[in-house]
């Protein structure tokens, strides 16, 4: 034993390290840890294998209809679920999320298909994909979640009108040779294209919408968009109903994996990429940590935001060499999953299993479904999305900042896209918490104290501090103020007003900065500024009362070299002491 080396690297032990490693386990190395019972047992794995059939049962029809809204085929969906979903619930920082195609995508990936064409759509997937793990291994999981609310909501209001508009040409049967990608041409559409409804195709859609509907409300446990998506292909099949199903559209499902291809990639269709591939990247990140958020507040457990972005990184590549689309977290599935009694991430890599027997053995059925029953699901969960309670309260009863910031967000996702739209409710979001911090900011004269008197009004009534021209005065020509809040560039310039405001030039003025949390490098610049007009002035400065960020940030900036350790004081009394040795 060398006692020398062992103390070298007992030494170099860094715990924040540890805790930074920490967030890059993945949960399924919990199966083979004893801790909290034991392990993980054939109980546990039977209760998974329920759960993640019934995960895969959902998710079937539900991989082939994002897709099939975004631009790709159904086959895509379901190899984005398969390869995506195994890798997030292997490498996953979540126990139960469930990954695969969602709703939120359509929009986006309507319009990179339409731009780009779908090796664009593979080629920026692949891309999220690495954003994505750079997130995750540099920290910023810890941080989406500060992502405001009233921005988050108004884009997925926004995309559940969208992703129900896409469903109109399906449900009703239009005859349109392709929709546009924009909100109102579409529309524009559907109103030339009315006397083309095809009744059979929306008797299929209102009869499917009917079922998910009634079984949503009576039977609740039981997979509503299943259910009604099997009565729809039966019926069509065995009444031989003249409606557009999977087969003839798109001829099918091959019955087999791909095999994994490298994106082509070329340097011009990157940079063109890139505005597109930060959204898919920002956007995934949202859903898959609100996603485990619902499952930490169903189960009591807690994600690891880290590694969950990680492992959605990883999924979204392995979807991209599979020829597959942008994957995510999926609430709806993630609470199903939970709902069924899965107890590890196992029940995940179960769901995926089952869409790979369902390839290899029942490819055909999938032939046989109306996408007029794919639309009416789309529908139930663009409604889902949409969440218009939500929506009103903030409408009605949030500020009036935040009811702007939505709405703006939301008319923008319609009537521009989702990327201008975050683009412009994340700015917007960002003034207006200026707003309110310089609000509850200021610098205004300090309170009455022993040895100060107060400055009357005419009418003999004391005048408080924030009234204009009242003041605490004292009998050795002393000034003190005291700034709240954080002293950050949005309130620098009232520093310069103070002593502009004062009639008598003091002898000595104290600047109290013990509300002060925080100052950055504009705050700063500030107080060196106005340290120069208080030495033009031959006036003495004192900081009274600097807490611990203030006075490092101060310290490293070279300001208390400047004024002098002898300026600084820990407390009122001693600052007022200071001051009057001049």
């Amino acid at each position: 034993m060398n006692f020398f080396s062992d103390t070298a690297s007992m030494a170099s032990f860094n715990p924040l390290k540890l805790a930074y490693l920490r967030d890059f386990i993945p949960r399924t190395f919990e199966l083979f840890s004893k801790k909290e019972g034991g392990g993980y047992s054939l109980k546990s794995l039977s209760k998974d294998c329920i759960s993640g059939i019934t995960v895969g049962i959902v998710a079937l029809p539900l991989a082939m209809a994002f897709s099939i809204a975004a631009g790709g085929t159904p086959a895509q969906g379901l190899y984005t679920t398969i390869a995506a979903g195994f890798f997030i619930s292997l490498l996953g920082g979540s126990k139960f999320q469930i990954g695969g195609p969602t709703g939120a995508f359509v929009v986006i990936l309507y319009g990179v298909i339409s731009r780009h064409g779908m090796g664009g759509l593979i080629v920026a997937t692949a891309m999220a994909g690495i954003i994505l793990i750079l997130m995750g291994i540099s920290g910023l999981g810890k941080l989406i979640k500060f992502i405001p609310y009233p921005v988050t909501t108004g884009f997925t209001t926004g995309i559940g009108v969208l992703i129900f508009s896409q469903q109109i040409k399906d449900f009703f049967g239009f005859s349109i040779e392709k929709t546009s990608p924009e909100f109102f041409e579409s529309w524009g559409q559907y109103i030339g294209s009315f006397t083309t409804l095809n009744p059979v195709t929306l008797g299929v859609g209102l009869g499917t919408l009917a079922i998910i509907l009634l079984i949503r409300k009576l039977y609740p446990r039981i997979p509503a968009a299943v259910v009604g998506v099997i009565a729809a292909t039966v019926v069509c099949h065995f009444l031989a109903l003249p409606t557009e199903t999977i087969g003839t559209r798109f001829g099918g499902i091959p019955r087999g994996l791909p095999v994994p291809v490298m994106p082509n990639l070329s340097w011009g269709l990157v940079r063109d990429l890139l505005p597109d591939t930060f959204t898919i990247a920002l956007l995934a990140a949202i859903e898959s940590l609100l996603s485990a958020v619902v499952a930490d507040t169903m189960t009591g457990d807690r994600h690891n935001a880290n590694m969950e972005l990680v492992a959605q990184g990883v999924g979204n590549i392995a979807a991209a060499f599979m020829g597959g689309i942008p994957a995510t977290g999926a609430i709806a599935r993630t609470a199903t999953n939970i709902k069924a009694g899965a107890v590890s991430p196992v029940s995940g890599i179960i769901h995926s299993v089952v869409l790979v027997l369902f390839i290899l053995f029942l490819a055909p059925v999938a032939s046989s479904i109306p996408l007029a029953s794919l639309s009416a699901v789309l529908m139930v969960v663009a409604w889902d999305m949409s969440n218009l309670p939500r929506f009103t309260r903030i409408v009605y009863r949030a500020p009036k900042s935040d009811t702007i910031v939505l709405l703006t967000t939301f008319i923008l996702t319609i009537a521009v896209d989702l990327t201008f739209a975050v683009e412009v409710g994340m700015i917007m979001a960002v003034f207006l918490f200026l707003k309110r911090m310089i609000e509850v900011t200021g610098i205004r004269p300090g309170d009455k104290l022993p040895g100060f008197e107060t400055v009357y009004s005419g009418t003999g009534v004391p005048l408080s501090p924030a009234d204009e021209g009242a003041r605490p005065v004292h009998p050795k020509n002393i000034e003190v103020y005291e700034i709240t809040g954080p002293f950050f560039f949005g309130v620098a310039d009232m520093l310069q007003h103070v002593l502009r405001g004062v009639a008598k030039k003091p002898q000595a003025f104290i600047l109290r900065m013990r509300d002060v949390p925080a100052v950055d490098s504009t705050g700063i610049t500030a107080l060196e500024s106005f340290l120069a007009q208080c030495r033009s002035g031959k006036i003495r400065l004192i900081i009274s009362e600097a807490r611990d960020q203030p006075r490092k940030a101060l310290e490293k900036a070279g300001f208390i070299a400047e004024i002098g350790e002898e300026n600084m004081a820990s407390t009122l009394e001693e600052a007022i002491q200071k001051a009057e040795a001049v």
